[in-house]
């Protein structure tokens, strides 16, 4: 009961808009938690009485009695990355499958704030944690707070330690990508913008690097001084490769899709021509890469069953707290499209 100007007035409970709906509490339950388990007619109809009565869910209330507040907390190191905001919506989506919501924290590769975001979510009483690690840094950096809630890692292999993580095989996906461009007559490869303190980085490093060793090719790398692997990084260092004279390479391999969009607009600046002058290649398949002027010849990581199968790990360690720890690494593959010329009629 609450009081309003005098007057009681009775709170509307679940079990008042059970009764209006005709349906079971039950019901109503799966309606507010956003669960697949009910038809969307039902969904809508149930919340549209809710907000005619007046309902507020006491989430509160609900996770003193549940024990769980079936919220889960997810930590990207750059929200602006394509490549992480497509990974949180894939992410956001599966929870909602299975009744969870979500809270967004975004650490802007800092660790200190990465730190505090996680304590936050700690704070708020998350059920669960998923984090894209900012750096190779990250676990020492929050491995004293991982024991107060479950966690897994995405995207970061954070090879043997003993935490749950689920990433791509980031060393085969460079491996791939270099088989390919060395099929079809490139023998001067530069691979363009390895950035230092990520493991991501130093295995699709050492992919291309073996590949073009096994191949009998001489690898040529020109690693990045960004923290980020922007469009704009990519610009910048894509004037200073493009300033060699004569132009030594013909094919570009870019560590991230970022990278290579970056190198793109230069690219348009100097006036060098893709692919007719240089072909070019990224890692990630991100959105935009598949647009009319783009064209994108990239390696794609399965963000969507990356971000899947992180949700449906965590959820089994929130049932089964004796479930352990999982390593997840999932095949990337080679998508082809008009950013890579074929120059074995020039041999």
């Amino acid at each position: 009961m609450r009081e309003s100007g005098g007057t009681c007035v009775k709170s509307v409970t679940i079990k008042d808009i059970a009764k209006v709906a005709n349906v079971s509490y039950a019901t109503v339950s799966r309606a507010l938690s956003g669960s697949t388990e009910i038809g969307e007619e039902t969904r809508e109809r149930v919340i549209k009485i809710c907000q005619e009565m007046g309902y507020t869910a006491n989430y509160v209330a609900r996770s003193m009695v549940m024990k769980e507040t079936k919220l889960l907390g997810l930590i990207v190191a750059n929200i602006d990355n394509p490549f992480m905001s497509e990974m949180a919506y894939h992410i956001e989506m599966r929870a909602r499958e299975h009744g969870y919501n979500l809270m967004l924290c975004n650490s802007s590769h800092d660790l200190k704030l990465e730190r505090n975001v996680f304590e936050l979510l700690v704070s708020r009483q998350v059920d669960g944690i998923i984090i894209v690690p900012s750096s190779a840094e990250t676990y020492n950096n929050i491995k004293h707070l991982i024991s107060k809630v479950p966690t897994i890692f995405v995207s970061e292999n954070l090879r043997d330690l003993p935490e749950s993580y689920v990433s791509v095989d980031n060393y085969r996906g460079t491996h791939i990508g270099t088989e390919y461009l060395y099929s079809i007559g490139h023998r001067n490869i530069l691979y363009f913008g390895q950035r230092k303190g990520s493991v991501t980085h130093q295995l699709r490093a050492d992919g291309y690097i073996d590949a073009c060793r096994e191949l009998g090719i001489e690898p040529n790398v020109f690693a990045s001084n960004y923290t980020l692997s922007s469009v704009q990084a990519g610009a910048q260092m894509a004037k200073q490769v493009f300033a060699q004279q004569p132009f030594p390479y013909s094919a570009i391999f870019a560590a991230t899709d970022s990278l290579a969009l970056g190198v793109l607009a230069a690219a348009d600046e100097a006036g060098i021509r893709i692919p007719e002058d240089v072909s070019l290649m990224g890692f990630d398949n991100i959105l935009y890469t598949d647009l009319p002027r783009i064209r994108l010849t990239t390696i794609e990581q399965p963000k969507k069953t990356m971000a899947m199968a992180a949700v449906d790990i965590l959820l089994q360690k929130l049932t089964d707290e004796s479930s352990g720890y999982s390593h997840r690494i999932l095949m990337p593959t080679l998508v082809v499209r008009s950013s890579c010329r074929d120059i074995r009629k020039q041999e």
